[in-house]
This record gives C-alpha cells, sequence and structure tokens, in this order.
C-alpha cells in the first residue's frame, strides 16, 4: 500500500509539474505575441506619420508649382525640387521604419531617429511649403530622453499635418515648454475645430501614452488645440547625451 500510494504521489506531481511547464510554455508565447504586436503597432505609427507628413507637405509644393509655373517659373522649379527632396528624405525614413522589421534591436539602425533639436527645421519645411507656423521653445531640450525627444518631434508632425490638411492657411502657433520632470507641447491651430476622431489623433495619443504621458486634442485656443506632457526620462532609460 505505501508502495502505491508513493507511485501515485509521484505520478501526480510529476502531471502537475507537465502541466505547469505547458502553461509557462504558453504564456511565454504570449508574451512574445504580445511583444510582436506591440513593434508591429510602433513601427505602423513610425509609417504613417512620415508617410502622411511628406504627402501633405509635398501636396503644398506641388499646388504652389502649379499655380507659379505660368507667371514664375523659377518659382515652380524650387517648389518642385523641395517636394523632390521631401519624398527622397521619406523614403529613406520609410526604408528605416521597415528595416526594423528584420532587424533585433537598434544595431541595423543606419541614420539617427529625429528629436526635439529637429523641432526647428520640421516647422522650417511647413513654412517653406507656405504654412503660416510659428514655434517657441520654453528649457534646454537636451535634458529630454532620446524617446522623449522623438514622441514630442512625431506629435508636433502629425498636429502640423493635420492643421495642414484640415485648416489650410490658418495660423498656428507651437509651443514647447521644458519643466522641471515633465515637457509640455501645445499647438494651437485657428483652423475651425472639427471632430478629432481620425487615426491621426488616435496615433498622438497611443504615442503620449508609450513614454507615460498624455496627449489630448479638442477644441481650444483658437480653433483646435493639441496638448501633450511627456516625462522627461523614459522608464527605465538613461538621460539623453547626443544623438543616438
Amino acid at each position: 500500500m505505501a508502495g502505491t500510494t508513493f507511485a501515485v504521489l509521484t505520478g501526480l506531481l510529476i502531471r502537475q509539474q507537465i502541466d505547469l511547464v505547458a502553461q509557462l510554455r504558453e504564456a511565454q508565447a504570449g508574451l512574445a505575441e504580445r511583444t510582436r504586436a506591440e513593434e508591429r503597432n510602433r513601427i505602423g505609427r513610425e509609417l504613417h506619420d512620415v508617410i502622411a507628413h511628406t504627402l501633405t507637405v509635398s501636396l503644398l509644393h506641388i499646388t504652389s508649382a502649379r499655380l507659379a509655373v505660368e507667371h514664375d517659373p523659377d518659382d515652380a522649379a524650387r517648389a518642385l525640387a523641395e517636394a523632390e527632396r521631401l519624398s527622397r528624405e521619406s523614403l529613406d525614413e520609410v526604408r528605416l521604419a521597415v528595416g526594423t522589421l528584420h532587424q533585433h534591436g537598434d544595431s541595423g539602425r543606419t541614420a539617427p531617429l529625429p528629436g526635439a533639436d529637429g523641432l526647428p527645421a520640421l516647422v522650417e519645411r511647413f513654412r517653406a511649403a507656405g504654412a503660416d507656423v510659428i514655434l517657441a521653445v520654453h528649457g534646454d531640450t537636451g535634458r529630454l530622453h532620446a524617446a522623449t525627444g522623438l514622441a514630442v518631434y512625431r506629435i508636433l508632425q502629425e498636429a502640423l499635418t493635420n492643421a495642414i490638411k484640415h485648416a489650410a492657411g490658418a495660423p498656428t502657433s507651437v509651443t514647447l515648454t521644458v519643466g522641471a520632470d515633465t515637457a509640455r507641447l501645445a499647438v494651437d491651430s485657428a483652423g475651425e475645430p472639427g471632430t478629432g476622431t481620425g487615426l491621426g489623433v488616435v496615433s498622438m495619443r497611443e504615442r503620449a501614452e508609450s513614454m507615460g504621458g498624455s496627449c489630448q486634442a479638442g477644441p481650444g485656443g483658437r480653433g483646435w488645440l493639441v496638448e501633450a506632457t511627456l516625462p522627461l526620462a523614459a522608464a527605465g532609460g538613461r538621460r539623453r547625451e547626443g544623438a543616438r
């Protein structure tokens, strides 16, 4: 009886261990799938932001060229050349984002991602296309973690793209304030407010929340207001020390 009892208990323990191993493998598979899904979503946001921005600004240049081609051929040529440059730049960014699908980590990146230091150039790109945009930066943007700087850049990129698409010609003011612990980005467009339920608004909110921050877009300010608040340092990350 003792031998039989021992054998039964041993069998039950072995069965329990087998079940635990199976549950652990299932949990690991689920975690890996969620990680892959999150990475696909991240890359999808990058592609959406890059392509939407480039198409919108390029369209402004092409429209300007069409209007100027008869009375100012030189201006038309400059506008088309800028549209071509933006398209090539966008293609490089798309290749960079898609390349991460086939790589592990960041080791395969050949160019740094944009950050807060790139905001003046981003705004100037819209100005060159005829948009009425002003930028004010308060505080030291060098204190932002690289991931936070990228989030600020992409949120502004999307906010300006939406402003141009839905309120072309309306003046837009951009203010970035770097405080003690957080960075606050405000994009105030004088355009007539809409519903704000598109993919761009969702993308901005998800990007901010992925950094532990928040982003709201809706009627406010002079018409339509986008406000994002982000922590200076990414969770588990290091302070930014330069280009990646």
